[in-house]
């Protein structure tokens, strides 16, 4: 897949539709798969920290989520077409799986909300199968019982709601001892499919000012909204420095 390197992440220049299919297709094949969803915030992350950076580029697929990412392409002269959100992402392959058979695990989330998105997935697609719900919190002990849980359930698709930069960390630790297909972190997906959060309406996504909307509705993230121009500016004054081709093997 063609891809752009922002920052020292290679982010693929697919669109949400095209993301769905290939994570489709992950879903069939023998091994693993890591799908992550990095916005601006988290390429600021990654370019600050070498090894999340590492995390990032062992994925299978990265897609821009955050209009912030689709800008950076362009200045980098290497155009994402659109932005890829991890939610859109998401609710297509949600809607692919509710008619394949293939089964799904939701992880993340506090308690119930991924009980409460299970219930509105089974009504709106009556034969998806979600073989397994469990909530965010825990403590490292508990992460091996977490572990067998999903692999008991047979889910070829986990959705890992956590936040980033926990939930790719999170993936990439304890892949190797996971069974199912994709492994996809979409940090608060689940409580959007659940109800418990809001998105942005139609108009705000589709002109890539869903930030905007977010700042509106909470002014206590002017804080994290701050790293917007910052990222910006990095991108314009050291993004060039990082290769366009990628290097083979």
């Amino acid at each position: 897949m063609d891809k752009v390197n922002i920052l020292g992440v290679w982010v693929d220049k697919v669109n949400i539709g095209e993301a769905a299919d290939k994570i489709f297709k992950m879903l069939d094949e023998n091994r693993p798969h890591m799908i992550f969803t990095p916005n601006s915030e988290i390429l600021m992350v990654a370019y600050k920290d070498l090894k999340f950076r590492e995390i990032l580029n062992r994925a299978d697929m990265l897609t821009a989520d955050g209009i912030g990412v689709v800008y950076a392409s362009k200045i980098l002269k290497n155009p994402i077409k659109e932005r890829a959100a991890g939610f859109d992402i998401t609710c297509k392959v949600l809607e692919k799986v509710a008619e394949s058979g293939h089964k799904v695990f939701f992880f993340g989330g506090k308690e119930g909300v991924g009980k409460k998105a299970k219930e509105n997935l089974e009504q709106k697609y009556p034969f998806i199968q979600i073989v397994g719900t469990r909530n965010g919190y825990f403590k490292p002990e508990e992460e091996p019982e977490i572990i067998r849980e999903i692999n008991e359930s047979g889910a070829d698709l986990v959705l890992v709601c956590l936040g980033a930069p926990a939930q790719e960390k999170w993936i990439a630790r304890n892949i190797d001892s996971l069974h199912a297909k994709v492994f996809m972190g979409v940090g608060g997906s689940l409580d959007v499919l659940a109800g418990t959060a809001e998105r942005a309406p139609e108009f705000w996504c589709n002109h890539g000012i869903e930030w905007l909307y977010r700042l509106l509705k909470q002014p206590s993230r002017i804080g994290r909204m701050m790293a917007l121009p910052k990222f910006a500016l990095t991108v314009l004054f050291k993004g060039r420095r990082f290769p366009q081709e990628k290097a083979e093997g």
